[in-house]
């Protein structure tokens, strides 16, 4: 399965994106992107997979992903099911990271860390246990406070000698594509009007390409064609629904774009490789309200 290009976004006067992820379950969402992601998960266990690495995780796993380093988490149990499985994620650009050292030498014990990040690093019990509570600390905190706390952070794992790396090897290149500006437009359109029909014409202007040329600078990019690219946002985000309440299938269908339920139905087995309500009870989030 090929992994999947994502867009992440930052909110204005920010420098860096964090996202407190509560659901019923974590489906596999085999992706990667350019920025460095930590990764705290909490009251879940399942499996953890970062490159080639395939191994358990459990409560409080604490994780530092490189560079479109291809990653996904798949939940098994909650340690209390009456409360969502949660995430922490944090997202900082590597010129973000390594603008930290240049000025200030002081922050040079990062840099090593952010090369081992490359292979993707698992922090040690006892590290983890002081980085917590920082960590969620960061949730309340106001952007400046917020900014000097993920240094701090990124200070005590960087002191971690006892951190493990997880792939054997690099799977991409930290160089971004030479297209990648245009395509960030490409793609800001696609994950901003996912549910509504989508023409390569109006793509290939944003891009300022002809659609021939989209299409090959997208698959570069991506590693996926855009009608992939696009089946993968719309099948994800109609994942989330089903795992958050009970919306009928044919609304979750409308809702990301699927005009005909059977088609939707198609598509998500093509990329999931299940029925929709199968999927929803697979991760015993349907109730007997749900309907077909």
């Amino acid at each position: 399965m090929q992994p999947w290009l994502e867009q992440v976004t930052r909110s204005s006067g920010q420098s860096w994106t964090l996202f407190d992820r509560q659901l019923p379950a974590f489906p596999f969402n085999w992706h990667y992107h350019p920025e460095f992601e930590l990764t705290l998960t909490l009251n879940s266990s399942g499996q953890r997979f970062v490159g080639d690495h395939v191994g358990q995780y459990f409560d409080a796993d604490l994780v530092l992903v490189g560079p479109n380093l291809p990653h996904a988490w798949q939940s098994r149990t909650a340690l209390d099911p009456s409360q969502p499985h949660r995430a922490l994620v944090l997202w900082f650009q590597p010129q973000w990271a390594y603008g930290l050292t240049q000025p200030y030498p002081e922050l040079d014990s990062i840099v090593p860390l952010l090369a081992d990040a490359r292979r993707g690093v698992a922090f040690s019990a006892a590290v983890v246990a002081t980085v917590r509570p920082r960590l969620l600390a960061l949730v309340d905190m106001a952007p400046a406070q917020r900014w000097l706390g993920l240094v701090e952070v990124l200070l005590l794992l960087a002191a971690d000698r006892q951190r493990q790396l997880l792939a054997l090897q690099g799977f991409a290149s930290d160089k971004l594509p030479r297209d990648r500006a245009r395509l960030d437009r490409v793609l800001a359109h696609l994950h901003a009007h996912y549910a509504e029909p989508i023409r390569l014409e109006t793509l290939a202007d944003l891009a300022a390409m002809s659609v021939s040329q989209l299409q090959r600078a997208f698959k570069r990019s991506t590693r996926s064609t855009v009608s992939g690219y696009l089946a993968q946002l719309r099948i994800g985000h109609a994942c989330a629904l089903l795992l958050d309440g009970n919306r009928p299938i044919a609304q979750i269908a409308e809702a990301t774009g699927y005009r005909q339920q059977g088609y939707f139905t198609r598509q998500f087995r093509a990329v999931k490789g299940m029925a929709p309500l199968a999927f929803r009870r697979g991760f015993g989030a349907a109730s007997p309200s749900a309907k077909p």
